[in-house]
């Protein structure tokens, strides 16, 4: 919003009384509005940062993480559109459609793959008040029968607040390749010279020039969804060529120095024990010296995806940088899900092999850095992408704002989640949330605004909730009642385990028979949340059952 004259002001404050406008909270002079900038990373564990020790090169997030404060018990969804749905709109997913993923319609109102009409992005809020909102990367919040040039677009960016947008709809895809490439509402063909990561920063890059530079007194807002380190393990030359050879120590022994690493620098307490080498993975010692080089050659190559993504979160502080921005924007930085220990199935059907390593990062062979290494990423936790363990929804989330954050390189303990984003904003751009929009009554927002911590203020919640492919959980204060389904044929839900993450974050001692009052009141509290939030019924299928509905 540009500066008001007294006229101005006189007529904005009338508009606001009459129309009780969601900005009636706004601060009104332009040099206090913040620029807002939303990083995700996609698939990336809890601890793949260089400052965790990693041995990944990612000086960018680094530095943001000196310069802002980082977030130890921070939560996402455990999967991609379940997060993302959270993300843009501060309501659980069951609450928005998306229980499930995009790939198909479960047939309950929470899970029907595509968002409903209850709930509002974060854009379509700031654009109430003026912010200019732009977006790249995957979007992944639109039903997959709607990724179509000639489909309904009312779930594509665009139509949910942003003012531009380039990225891909889908959540799959190859990064020489990707399914689909947007531009707004416009497919485009994809270039000969593509590569998704690079795409991605640079876009971003181009909307910040365009803005500053066009004269837009507004504010703004700006979602960069990297597709990276998402499978397949895709990366340029020169990124990969610095990391062969690096992980040549093994899984086993770098997973024992990264949690010292995260001792030293107080992420990880003294009382977290390194969760058990996951289940089918053998001790690095016992693989030959040629298959030590295969794996050592997906991890060099996943590293690599991280640190090209950081090289463009450099960029994008640059150009902040080059216009005295960079003081006054709040940059939020977090990962969607934990490490993943999906393997890719190869299109073309080309094995890895010893003799074809050189050219893994290319378009083929198509492979993935699988359950080895994401138990590495995900240290000191257990379990991986989709479950709700640890590993599954632990993320770091860095907050860098000069102008407001002076505790540089603070650890914050508050227990937060990807549903506590939007009402942070919100707060931050004085926006009311609305109780209708577009003539639809909207859910309630479930977070919390976190702008408290900015302070150094560290506050209680009540219990946050998990649900995603029948995998469950609840944390209330230091308890937590979590569940894995049985991937049985026919899967079938699992017992209930339960665990004292003041002592216990990475899941080893299971508490669940020396306390079972406490276990029958965490499901009770589980069950409410499930009943009033379009969680029921649990879906157990497995996922290829799903999509053929």
């Amino acid at each position: 919003m540009g500066k008001l004259s007294v006229y101005k002001l006189y007529f904005l404050l009338m508009a606001i009384m009459v129309t009780g406008s969601s900005c009636s909270r706004q601060e009104l002079k332009e040099q206090l509005a913040p620029n807002i900038i939303l990083i995700m990373a996609d698939d990336m564990g809890f601890s793949d940062l260089g400052f965790m020790g990693s041995g990944i090169e990612t000086p960018n997030i680094d530095k943001l993480a000196a310069n802002g404060i980082t977030y130890t018990q921070f939560y996402n969804t455990s999967r991609c559109c379940p997060t993302r749905a959270s993300l843009m709109t501060g309501l659980y997913q069951h609450q928005t459609g998306m229980g499930w993923m995009t790939a198909a319609n479960l047939g309950t109102e929470g899970y029907t793959g595509d968002l409903n009409e209850h709930c509002v992005t974060i854009a379509q809020m700031l654009q109430e008040c003026d912010y200019s909102c732009y977006m790249t990367g995957k979007w992944h919040i639109t039903a997959d029968k709607y990724m179509h040039p000639d489909s309904s677009k009312h779930n594509w960016p665009i139509q949910r607040g942003f003012d531009k947008y380039y990225g891909h709809l889908s959540g799959g895809g190859g990064y020489y390749k990707p399914k689909n490439l947007i531009h707004d509402n416009e497919w485009l063909q994809i270039p000969d010279d593509f590569y998704l990561t690079t795409a991605v920063s640079d876009s971003t890059v181009s909307f910040l020039r365009q803005h500053f530079e066009s004269g837009n007194k507004n504010p703004l807002f700006t979602y960069v969804a990297f597709y990276a380190p998402h499978r397949p393990l895709h990366a340029l030359e020169k990124d990969v060529a610095k990391y062969r050879g690096k992980f040549m120590k093994g899984w086993d022994k770098l997973r024992e120095e990264k949690l010292q690493k995260l001792y030293e620098i107080g992420i990880a307490d003294s009382t977290w024990q390194l969760s058990e080498r996951g289940e089918g993975i053998l001790a690095w010692d016992e693989l030959s010296p040629d298959d030590q080089k295969i794996w050592d050659a997906r991890m060099a190559v996943y590293a690599a995806q991280i640190d090209c993504m950081d090289q463009g979160i450099g960029q994008i502080m640059d150009v902040l940088k080059t216009y005295n921005q960079l003081d006054n924007t709040l940059i939020v930085f977090l990962s969607d899900n934990g490490g993943c220990a999906e393997p890719q199935e190869p299109s073309n059907k080309t094995e890895l092999t010893l003799a074809n390593i050189d050219s893994l990062g290319h378009q083929y062979p198509m492979s993935s850095y699988e359950k080895p290494w994401a138990n590495l990423s995900n240290v000191p936790f257990k379990m991986y992408k989709q479950y709700v363990h640890e590993g599954g929804i632990a993320t770091p989330l860095i907050a860098h704002w000069p102008k407001k954050i002076k505790a540089k390189g603070t650890l914050v303990k508050q227990v937060g989640h990807v549903i506590d984003i939007m009402p942070t904003f919100l707060e931050i751009a004085g926006v009311d949330y609305p109780e209708h929009y577009n003539g639809h009554k909207l859910k309630s927002l479930a977070g919390n605004s976190l702008l408290r911590n900015f302070n150094g203020e560290i506050f209680e919640r009540d219990a946050i909730f998990f649900e995603h492919n029948g995998n469950k959980a609840v944390r209330q204060g230091d308890w937590k009642l979590v569940s894995k389904k049985n991937y049985t044929i026919p899967a079938t839900k699992g017992e209930w385990e339960l665990y004292h993450l003041a002592v216990d974050r990475s899941e080893i001692n299971n508490l669940a028979e020396i306390h079972p009052d406490k276990v029958k009141e965490l499901e009770q509290l589980w069950n409410k949340w499930a009943a009033a939030n379009n969680v029921l019924p649990v879906d157990y299928r497995y996922w290829g059952e799903k999509t053929k509905k």
